[in-house]
């Protein structure tokens, strides 16, 4: 068949002859269906993914800059320009924006990362998209706990944030705040703050809290306007120690130390009844039961397998008894799944008393003088310090409803708790 032939003397495009290389990419549809061919490599050394948005503006407005190498372990791949044009066109058509993982944010969680680079974001709006897979990180869905690496592609819904309100800084409030979280630190240096989290106060905002730690932290930002950063977590209901990091860098080593299990955990609770066993291992499988539009959620035992089932290990000690009403025990968590502590008690029978998620126990009452909330304490935590490896090992007091209950049940705190006995892992 004769080829059709432009005036350069080439086949013309669509014309009979001009043969497809079998190389040749789709543009992705305006629908943002062909995604997955924005990150596909047309030679070796280019990446598709962006760095920042203000390179896929530059390229999608026609000029010829290429967007700058990713930050990372690879730093010699860029973006061509008609990849950058595809992603711009789709985040403008489809409301989807790629992020990449720069190094400062290395070993961050997801959820951690969102909640930085988008603020307004909720809690339950970011479980929300992860749950449904609507968020993605390098096209493979995650979980929230997941930790990022530089370079990674994440892919961001369209996002619906409420306009930030105005706040003017009250310097008053600050200096409140400031005085409140001073009152409640057990331990503080110029890298790590320990406070006693007090039963009831939140560690980060979700649906309908507007109180927490995570929002307390703004009143001590430094000269530099950085905030001390959360490296772990507390049930709201939990008192205890609650570890803060005040700079990136104590926030990076600490976070690996408790991912490690380097950091060691001790909790008291007081449950009902008295095990059998006065020192023994919980081993089970955790997967998450009921999520709610508030992001809340209510740990089941699962089999190895199951759907979303994470292995968790915690070992226990009976420190004292009140006949065989009520029991003290000593916890050690060797992994630290949501509500971990709260569900294997309450798998072998015994749950914390004033636990409303997991206390299920019918026609059973409180003695008198105990009130009904949750008794657990973040007794203790020995954590490396940052930068001198030195043991950071810091005690909480009992929180009041907790000391009340100790002294109707004769509990005495200086009696020899054997957890200290239990193993490592």
């Amino acid at each position: 068949m004769k080829q059709v032939r432009s005036a350069s003397g080439r086949p013309r495009k669509g014309a009979p002859g001009a043969a497809r290389s079998p190389n040749a990419r789709k543009t992705p549809s305006r629908s943002g269906k062909n995604t997955a061919k924005a990150f596909h490599h047309d030679e070796p050394g280019e990446d598709a993914r962006p760095k920042r948005s203000a390179p896929v503006r530059a390229a999608a407005s026609g000029t010829k800059e290429r967007a700058p190498a990713r930050q990372g372990p690879v730093t010699d791949y860029t973006m061509t320009r008609a990849e950058a044009k595809a992603i711009a066109q789709e985040t403008l058509v489809s409301g989807v924006q790629i992020l990449t993982v720069t190094s400062d944010e290395a070993d961050m969680r997801l959820d951690r990362f969102l909640t930085a680079r988008f603020p307004l974001l909720s809690f339950a709006h970011i479980q929300r998209i992860v749950r449904k897979g609507e968020l993605r990180v390098d096209m493979k869905r995650v979980k929230p706990n997941d930790r990022l690496t530089p370079g990674q592609a994440v892919r961001i819904p369209p996002l619906k944030l409420d306009a930030p309100k105005p706040v003017s800084k009250n310097a008053a409030r600050e200096q409140s705040d400031r005085e409140f979280l001073q009152s409640i630190t057990l331990y503080e240096d110029k890298d790590v703050l320990v406070i006693n989290k007090p039963m009831g106060l939140a560690v980060q905002g979700g649906s309908g809290t507007t109180r927490h730690v995570d929002g307390l932290l703004e009143a001590l930002r430094d000269k530099d306007d950085q905030k001390p950063r959360l490296v772990h977590r507390l049930d709201k209901d939990t008192a205890g120690c609650l570890v803060i990091a005040k700079t990136r860098f104590a926030a990076q080593v600490m976070a690996k130390s408790f991912r490690s299990r380097s950091a060691r955990k001790v909790y008291w609770a007081i449950v009902v009844g008295a095990p059998r066993v006065n020192q023994g291992r919980i081993s089970t499988y955790l997967a998450r039961e009921e999520v709610g539009d508030n992001g809340d959620a209510r740990m089941k035992v699962a089999k190895h397998g199951d759907d979303g089932a994470s292995h968790a290990l915690t070992y226990y000690a009976v420190v004292d008894t009140a006949g065989q009403k009520l029991t003290w025990i000593s916890l050690k968590p060797v992994t630290g799944r949501t509500h971990q502590l709260r569900a294997h008690a309450a798998h072998i029978g015994h749950p914390i008393i004033g636990d409303p998620k997991y206390f299920d126990i019918e026609n059973w009452e409180l003695p008198g003088g105990i009130q009904n909330k949750l008794h657990l304490l973040a007794r203790r935590i020995v954590i490396p310090h940052p930068r001198t490896g030195k043991a950071i090992d810091v005690t909480a007091p009992l929180p009041p409803h907790m000391q009340q209950s100790f002294n109707l049940l004769g509990f005495d705190t200086s009696r020899y708790d054997p957890i200290i006995e239990a193993p490592e892992e």
